[in-house]
C-alpha cells in the first residue's frame, strides 16, 4: 500500500498534545465551499467561529494549520460536526435528474372520486410521486372504503376547502394554504367542501 502524500494530510494538534492526521481532502478550500454555500463573507464565517478575519482567510487559502480547537470552532461556527466538516458529499451520489411539468400538461389519471393529474412523469423509479389532484367526491360514503397504500403522504390545499378523514383521527377541515403529512398505510379518504371542486398538491413518499 502507497503511503499518502505528506502535502495532503492534515495535522491537528489536540489539547492533550496528541496529532490527529485526517486525510480526506482540502481543508481550506472546504471551509471556503462551505462558508460561501452560506453566503458568508470571510468577516461573518470569523465572527460565528470566533476566529479572528485573517485566521480564517489563511485557513482557507492554506497557510496555517487550524488548531483542533480552531477546528472545533469552526463546526460550531458552520452549524456542523467535526466529521461532517471533513467529509464533503460523495459527487457519485449526485445524479443531476430533473423533470420540469408545465401546467396543464401532466398526464391525466381520473377515479371516481379524484381527478388526478400525474407529475414529472418523465423521470422512473422515483422516489416520491407528486400529482396535482382536483377533488370530486362530496361525501366520505362515495368511497369504496378506506384508501391505504405503502409510504407517507402530504398533502397541500390549492384551492377550495377539503376534509381529511383519517382511520385513527377525527375529519379535519383544510382550506387554501393548510397542509398535512401522514402514513399513507393508515386508511385516508379526502372530500371537497366547496362549491367549486377543490384542488391539492399530493406528493407520495415511497419507503
Amino acid at each position: 500500500m502507497s503511503k499518502p502524500d505528506p502535502s495532503r494530510i492534515i495535522r491537528i494538534a489536540r489539547e492533550d498534545g496528541a496529532a490527529a492526521v485526517v486525510e480526506p481532502l482540502n481543508l481550506g478550500a472546504r471551509v471556503r465551499e462551505l462558508r460561501k454555500g452560506r453566503g458568508w463573507t470571510l468577516e461573518q464565517a470569523a465572527v460565528k467561529a470566533g476566529l479572528a478575519r485573517s485566521t480564517l482567510s489563511k485557513i482557507e487559502n492554506g497557510q496555517m494549520s487550524p488548531t483542533y480547537e480552531a477546528v472545533k470552532k469552526l463546526a460550531e461556527g458552520l452549524a456542523i460536526t467535526v466529521p461532517q466538516l471533513f467529509t464533503p458529499p460523495s459527487k457519485a451520489q449526485v445524479n443531476g435528474r430533473l423533470g420540469v411539468t408545465k401546467a396543464g400538461q401532466g398526464q391525466p389519471q381520473a377515479t371516481a372520486t379524484y381527478e388526478h393529474e400525474l407529475l414529472a412523469t418523465t423521470l422512473r423509479a422515483k422516489q416520491m410521486l407528486p400529482y396535482r389532484t382536483t377533488i370530486r367526491a362530496r361525501d366520505a360514503a362515495e368511497f369504496d372504503g378506506w384508501v391505504r397504500h405503502d409510504g407517507e403522504e402530504f398533502l397541500y390545499v390549492l384551492t377550495g376547502v377539503i376534509r381529511l378523514y383519517t382511520e385513527f383521527y377525527e375529519p379535519v377541515e383544510l382550506k387554501r394554504g393548510d397542509s398535512a403529512y401522514y402514513d399513507a398505510s393508515m386508511g385516508h379518504n379526502v372530500i371537497s367542501l366547496s362549491q367549486e371542486d377543490a384542488t391539492i398538491l399530493w406528493v407520495t413518499a415511497l419507503l
